[in-house]
């Protein structure tokens, strides 16, 4: 078998796929982007394609070390997003060839069912209560949202108790009937981290995910050392080597590596036996689309320590699009209680609806993230 063409459509809301076509007809799918980026992974990709195009899909080892390895410049969100997308297809395409899910072609599954969460609250957090009643009532008990809006370096007790009033609310509504964790999103410095971690501690949340910016990654151990609340981070991480050093520092309880940024299945698997080796939980990153979270379904059944997978169902990014709407086996990904049983179908067990995306794709949005600021003008981390 040998790989004959690679094509890429954008559609709403903010995704993009790629297809990778053999010419013994079978196609495997990827999602390679970078949220608000998706146009410079998409160049990557049809850069690296030269690399692709005669060569046999099965060899995704050598495949994956060739992209990586044969620049000279390597890692980073473009690149490692672009051969993420690329990997997923390729070990879409050897399910298929071999009749197998992926997850059996990495040893098998570990369990029967994956436990996901549902965000809430959307950018600036705003009628939880209401929405976790909505998905309390459809089976789920666990949810993330972000623990505040824009924050200084240095802010005062009101935006403190704001936030913590917040998730104080939350508690007091649902009491231990449902999980939740906190999202602080990079937009808490090092020195409002130490406060909020302490001042919501007695609502007991799952973790706090990003409690400070990737670039403070030396922190992950000092915060930690200082609160009981578990820390999760990763989705600004790319490789292995990266988490290499994390895992050595210690501080984070959950890697969150994204499977659409960090290498793929064939590099999110690792990163799951690194965190593993350490004691550390693996949950994937995914506010994405529906090959990025099939991808991350198949690693989760195959390594023990993932605790939690999100899914993007109803997430405020959704707007023209939600996570099912260019998938024709949807039955497959339906939630039992908020659980997701291992998909049956060979490769990453997703089928796309070719005929719907390529409509999509005809005139999709450029998604950006917002840029906020704060009352002095200067620029706020969203």
């Amino acid at each position: 078998m040998k790989i004959v063409r690679l094509s890429t459509y954008h559609a709403a809301p903010r995704w993009l796929f790629l297809k990778i076509e053999t010419d013994e007809g079978i196609t495997g799918w990827g999602e390679p982007v970078i949220e608000g980026r998706a146009r410079t992974v998409e160049a990557a990709v049809h850069e690296l394609s030269e690399y692709l195009i005669g060569q046999d899909p099965s060899r995704i080892n050598d495949i994956w070390q060739t992209l990586y390895r044969g620049g000279f410049y390597r890692g980073g969100a473009v690149l490692m997003s672009a051969i993420a997308g690329i990997d997923q297809a390729l070990w879409d395409i050897k399910g298929k060839a071999l009749g197998a899910p992926v997850y059996e072609l990495l040893g098998g599954k570990v369990r029967d069912r994956m436990k996901t969460y549902r965000w809430v609250g959307g950018d600036r957090p705003a009628d939880i209560i209401a929405q976790i009643r909505e998905l309390k009532a459809l089976g789920f008990d666990t949810f993330k949202f972000n623990g505040t809006e824009e924050l200084r370096l240095i802010d005062n007790a009101a935006a403190i108790d704001a936030a913590v009033a917040k998730v104080a609310e939350i508690r007091g509504a649902f009491a231990n009937d449902i999980n939740f964790g906190i999202d602080f999103h990079g937009r808490v410095s090092v020195p409002m981290a130490r406060v909020l971690l302490r001042e919501l501690e007695p609502y007991r949340p799952l973790f706090v995910e990003e409690p400070v910016l990737p670039e403070q990654a030396e922190y992950y151990r000092r915060l930690a050392d200082s609160t009981s609340i578990p820390l999760a981070a990763g989705e600004r991480m790319y490789s292995r080597f990266e988490f290499k050093q994390v895992l050595a520092d210690g501080g984070l309880s959950i890697l969150q590596p994204d499977l659409s940024h960090a290498g793929g299945i064939t590099e999110c698997f690792k990163i799951a036996a690194m965190a593993e080796a350490h004691d550390v939980g693996f949950a994937p990153h995914c506010p994405l689309g529906p090959v990025a979270l099939a991808a991350c379904l198949q690693v989760d059944f195959v390594a023990h320590n993932a605790v939690l997978q999100e899914q993007s169902i109803g997430i405020h990014y959704n707007n023209g699009a939600d996570l099912l709407d260019y998938v024709l086996n949807k039955q497959d990904f339906s939630c039992d209680n908020g659980d997701i049983a291992a998909l049956p179908k060979p490769g990453l067990g997703v089928e796309i609806d070719e005929e719907r995306l390529l409509e999509a794709s005809r005139n999709p949005p450029d998604w950006r993230n917002p840029l906020w600021r704060h009352a002095d003008g200067s620029v706020a981390e969203w």
